[in-house]
């Protein structure tokens, strides 16, 4: 919608639009069950790219801890997932986050969602794409920068189709990325040069042939970037206006992408902190080397050229996504009138919000020319905050009208999600006070605009929506259980 309630619909006459019922509103199309959506959420989530282009920085900063880093990661993400499945199905939106937040904590704080939520939408794709050189060097020597935009404006041309031809299209380049990760993981098990020991009492290179003991400290600071590498299961609820029986189908895919997820991601990260030389190459983080090193150039080359594929699926998807945060935002009135209008509208003959589409995607590509180092620490910070709302939202989703409603609950609540909140507070006080300042200086900003540009016009602006025919029915209106 643009400038009206949750009840209008985007026009140019204000009165009119008041007038006007939900059917009028921008809709998305429902075309994609629990495999489509499988399908485009494991894409997201692209542990390929997690693997090859975000772990090597974890081995060099953890050593052979980045194993033991992941998994409690994995085992801190199992209850986020709880989270985003019983939220995801009480409020089903493409507004995923802050659509949840919003309805359950008040509009503040489901903005302030929304603006981490555009931390990672805008930063994650370019840092992703800026991989995708590297791999291709066994065929062609690329420029990493121009190569990335040219991935970034392929996935907005991609993002612009039927979402039913990219969940085939992303899956069978998702194919392609897991053959690689089990390549990978055969090989390094096959050429161990330390015993599994160092997965529990982790070290790492310490110069000269010497080694050090990774401590408790540096894992909990690269927990962030952890969860950085598993984030993208919570696709599913950005798909949630497009999935068939969403009540059902969002915790599904939810849960089972995370068990896929963690499994493809972790199997090959054991198999290389095993199989690496030595802590030095380890540290160095040049998997494709590896995989030379164990095998021949011909499985090198299918390697890498199977991790620049699952490099272009992951900006594919994650364009998909993003378009569809935006696209939510500016339904509910985050924007002036005319950029409401714009990001709002949908394409009739693809069913995709192309202006939001656009808006993601060519944004991207400028940025592949920026540095990001600094701002891939900043989305870690924002990624663990976010998570920090969902988790707050789950608290207090048992309360009032939503107590009642029919929607998929997760097993020992409140205490799940109370743990959560404790363990990701403390996860970001370890965080660099650089990243914590610029993600602080974000947020700050965004409560300014919500102060003085959504707030007095909190009758118009920022009212969250979620589709009316979507709503969780309560439990006695309900046709049959959601927890079957």
């Amino acid at each position: 919608m643009t400038d009206m309630p949750s009840q209008t619909a985007a026009s140019a006459a204000p009165d009119a639009d008041v007038r006007q019922t939900e059917k009028s509103a921008p809709k998305l199309t429902r075309s994609i069950g629990v495999v489509g959506g499988t399908l485009l959420t494991l894409s997201c989530l692209t542990p390929a790219s997690s693997l090859f282009v975000i772990v090597p920085d974890s081995f060099a900063t953890l050593g052979t801890g980045a194993a033991l880093t992941i998994a409690i990661a994995a085992v801190l993400c199992i209850g986020v997932a709880f989270t985003y499945s019983e939220l995801g199905t009480l409020i089903p939106s493409s507004g995923g986050e802050y659509a949840m937040v919003g309805t359950l904590m008040g509009r503040l704080a489901g903005w302030l969602v929304f603006i981490l939520s555009l931390i990672v939408v805008m930063i994650v794709p370019p840092i992703i794409a800026l991989g995708t050189a590297d791999y291709l060097a066994p065929i062609v020597h690329l420029d990493a920068q121009w190569t990335a935009a040219g991935v970034m404006l392929l996935a907005t041309v991609m993002g612009l189709l039927d979402l039913r031809a990219n969940a085939w299209i992303t899956g069978i380049f998702l194919v392609l990325e897991v053959v690689a990760c089990a390549v990978v993981a055969f090989l390094g098990f096959t050429h161990t040069h330390r015993s599994a020991s160092v997965l529990v009492h982790p070290v790492m290179d310490a110069g000269h042939g010497h080694s050090t003991p990774v401590t408790a400290g540096l894992i909990i600071a690269g927990l962030a970037t952890a969860l950085f590498i598993l984030q993208g299961f919570s696709t599913a609820v950005y798909l949630a206006e497009e999935m068939e029986n969403p009540r059902r189908n969002v915790s599904r895919t939810v849960l089972w992408t995370l068990a896929i997820g963690a499994a493809v991601v972790m199997i090959p990260v054991v198999a290389i902190t095993l199989g690496a030389p030595d802590l030095k190459t380890l540290g160095a983080g040049d998997v494709a080397g590896m995989v030379q090193s164990w095998s021949n150039s011909s499985i090198g080359t299918f390697v890498s050229l199977c991790i620049a594929l699952a490099i272009i699926n992951a900006a594919i998807v994650m364009v998909i996504q993003n378009s569809r945060v935006v696209f939510s935002s500016a339904r509910d009135a985050a924007w002036p009138t005319s950029v409401n209008r714009a990001f709002s509208h949908v394409s009739k003959r693809f069913n995709s919000p192309w202006v939001a589409t656009l808006v993601v995607g060519v944004p991207g590509a400028v940025l592949c020319f920026v540095n990001l180092d600094t701002l891939s620490e900043v989305t870690g910070v924002a990624v663990a905050a976010m998570y920090v709302f969902v988790a707050l939202g789950a608290l207090v989703s048992r309360r009032g009208a939503h107590k009642h409603r029919a929607a998929w609950r997760m097993p020992l609540w409140p205490a799940i999600p109370a743990l959560l909140v404790l363990v990701l507070v403390w996860v970001l006080w370890q965080q660099s006070t650089k990243s914590l300042l610029i993600t602080g200086f974000i947020v700050a900003g965004a409560a300014v605009y919500w102060a003085v540009y959504l707030r007095p016009r909190q009758s118009t602006h920022w009212v969250i929506s979620v589709p009316e025919d979507e709503q969780a029915p309560t439990e006695e209106t309900a046709l049959s259980p959601v927890n079957a």
